[in-house]
């Protein structure tokens, strides 16, 4: 009798010659193709493509919802950005395929999962540490990595076994996108001198084409989670839909940076992502209003370990839980609405309020006669601010006189 495996199937060169292959080895293919937003792919004809190139069965599921809460949240809340500029596009579906992957393997007492990542990226980390996170009994395969297959090795493989190569493999690019973003690389963006060609990018106008005139749109935050746009309210997935749309046409969320790839390699990355541009900077914008000092300042620490687990292949570990916690307590106050003003690559938030949470006192801030600050009492908590450097001084003398002259 032949095992069970159960492949994560995208419709691509790599996972469609993995399916005979895996055939050969002995192994009886189930692929799943997860929809988690990709954009402008036919996900059912993917779906029956996999039957096409030899799986036993082929399964396709809506996930949108469930990575937008689960996984799209925590990043949005957390104001997550990889080395301060990705915010974790492709490293956020990692987990929640593995997971899905692996309740399917114990539906069907599949022995092994497969994958079609190569020995260069970060996604083989991410997939394997989630399947050992997850079930670590499982077996894993990944022939595009194990042996190592060139880009035209792959081709003859696929021509010999009757794979039919995807349109648009001969593009030099090599794109993951979901509904929070697009990441692009390879081809010509391996040289990090040659700057990307406006072919690259779909989901945004470039600067030059972009509307001359600005767009304003207003943003709706409960517990730190969007949940309206200029007051309608809608689902998370179809906020980031709308916000995709009006923020790429203003040619806002390019990224274009070399990145730490977890591996140890430097990497040029391109990336798209309008909605997490606008989306990031308003909820740090309500946050300035809403959280407590020293709340607000130490988040950011926080901020950036979470980001470098994510990114890191941690998103099922201890201290992710536990940090996770931590931002999850502090978006209790985050509420209100920030207005947004998007215009040739920029999102500026320019107006905000809370009705519930905002910490701002008109009264206690304005410099005009109404204020009611009362100014006499900072003579004394001055005082006592200093008093623990004042009182060193005097023995130390470390920076004040040592002694004065009598003449």
């Amino acid at each position: 009798m032949q095992e069970k495996l159960v492949l994560a199937y995208s419709g691509g060169l790599d996972t469609s010659v993995a399916i005979p292959w895996l055939k050969e080895k002995g192994y009886d293919v189930t692929a799943v193709v997860l929809d988690v937003g990709q954009h402008g792919k036919d996900l059912d004809f993917i779906k029956e493509k996999a039957l096409l190139v030899g799986a036993e069965k082929s399964i396709l599921l809506d996930t949108k919802a469930e990575f937008a809460q689960d996984y799209v949240v925590p990043v949005i809340q957390g104001n997550l950005q990889y080395e301060g500029e990705y915010p974790l596009v492709s490293a956020l579906s990692r987990p929640l395929i593995i997971k899905k992957l692996v309740e399917i393997a114990h539906e069907i007492g599949a022995t092994t999962i497969a994958h079609g990542s190569t020995g260069h990226g970060n996604d083989q980390v991410r997939f394997e540490a989630a399947i050992h996170a997850f079930d670590p009994e499982l077996k894993i395969e990944a022939p595009i990595r194990d042996f190592q297959w060139s880009r035209e090795e792959e081709i003859a493989y696929a021509e010999a076994h009757n794979v039919p190569i995807p349109v648009g493999e001969e593009s030099p690019y090599s794109i993951d996108e979901n509904i929070w973003g697009r990441a692009i690389e390879a081809g010509i963006l391996e040289n990090p001198w040659h700057e990307a060609p406006e072919e690259a990018y779909t989901l945004t106008q470039s600067i030059e084409n972009a509307p001359d005139e600005p767009e304003f749109t207003t943003l709706t935050f409960e517990a730190g989670v969007p949940v309206a746009v200029d007051g309608e309210m809608m689902p998370l997935p179809a906020i980031i839909n709308h916000v995709n749309d009006i923020a790429g046409k203003h040619g806002i969320g390019r990224i274009d940076h070399i990145e730490n790839r977890l591996v140890g390699i430097k990497s040029r990355e391109i990336y798209e992502a309008p909605a997490a541009k606008v989306m990031m900077t308003a909820h740090k914008d309500l946050e300035d209003l809403t959280l407590e000092k020293d709340v607000a300042h130490f988040k950011p620490f926080v901020e950036q370990q979470l980001a470098n687990l994510v990114y890191d292949a941690k998103w099922v570990s201890p201290l992710f839980d536990a940090l996770q916690s931590f931002v999850k307590q502090t978006q209790q106050v985050v509420n209100g609405d920030v207005k947004m003003k998007l215009f040739k690559g920029n999102a500026i938030a320019v107006a905000r309020q809370s009705a519930t949470n905002s910490l701002y006192d008109e009264d206690l801030a304005t410099y005009t006669a109404s204020s009611s600050f009362d100014q006499a009492s900072a003579v004394g908590f001055i005082k006592l601010w200093t008093l623990g450097n004042t009182v060193f001084e005097q023995v130390n003398h470390v920076h004040s006189e040592t002694g004065m002259s009598n003449g």
